[in-house]
């Protein structure tokens, strides 16, 4: 399935079928957000993944009881950091002077820029921005689930606090931003399942400055 048809395959699943994603499909999908785009490549957030039943029906009630957390095989966090610290920006620097072969010492620009940047802002403006980040990453999930061929759906309706505290994401320097159930539609209780995809129209969507 190419692109195209993945995305037209695709939607904000209601129901699923408890049926298990494969883990090897999970992780795929995993590593496809971890090769996501990420302002500076950052990436100022953790992902968490839950596969355990009991531990998703104790967070379900902190969304609202949606049900598709039960229904479906793993629930994934994305969990923006709370704040960036220097010592997170010298942990990025090690990795891209690791992975590239480089000096850290021709790091030094990039560094004071990435530290200027960050320390430029508010405490509550360095959060959104990390929280703005997830969405970037959230955007490749269900991208990356649909090529899979794996039913997602994106949740913001929760209480983040509530998420926070049942899995300790405070004393962690984590927030919870947004949450994605992953399993496989249930087409005879979705309402959505068999319905057409519904968006704008191209002309009206799209705007095209020459």
């Amino acid at each position: 399935m190419n692109l195209f048809d993945a995305l037209n395959w695709r939607y904000a699943t209601k129901r699923m079928n408890g049926e298990q994603v494969p883990e090897e499909k999970v992780d795929r999908i995993l590593d496809a957000i971890r090769l996501s785009a990420s302002s500076m490549g950052l990436q100022p957030y953790t992902i968490l993944t839950v596969s355990n039943e009991d531990l998703r029906k104790e967070l379900q009630p902190a969304a609202y009881n949606q049900p598709q957390i039960v229904e479906g095989s793993h629930l994934i966090i994305f969990a923006a950091w709370d704040d960036i610290s220097e010592e997170q920006i010298d942990e990025y620097m090690h990795n891209i002077a690791d992975v590239r072969g480089v000096s850290l010492d021709s790091l030094k620009d990039f560094r004071t820029s990435l530290i200027n940047t960050v320390q430029s802002r508010t405490p509550d403006a360095r959060y959104e921005w990390a929280a703005r980040q997830v969405y970037i990453a959230l955007g490749t999930a269900l991208t990356a689930a649909a090529v899979e061929r794996v039913d997602a759906t994106p949740m913001e309706g929760f209480i983040p606090e509530k998420v926070d505290e049942i899995l300790n994401l405070r004393e962690k320097g984590l927030r919870s931003v947004a949450m994605m159930a992953l399993g496989y539609r249930d087409e005879e209780n979705d309402f959505l399942a068999n319905a057409k995809k519904v968006r704008r129209e191209k002309k009206k969507l799209i705007l095209q400055l020459n």
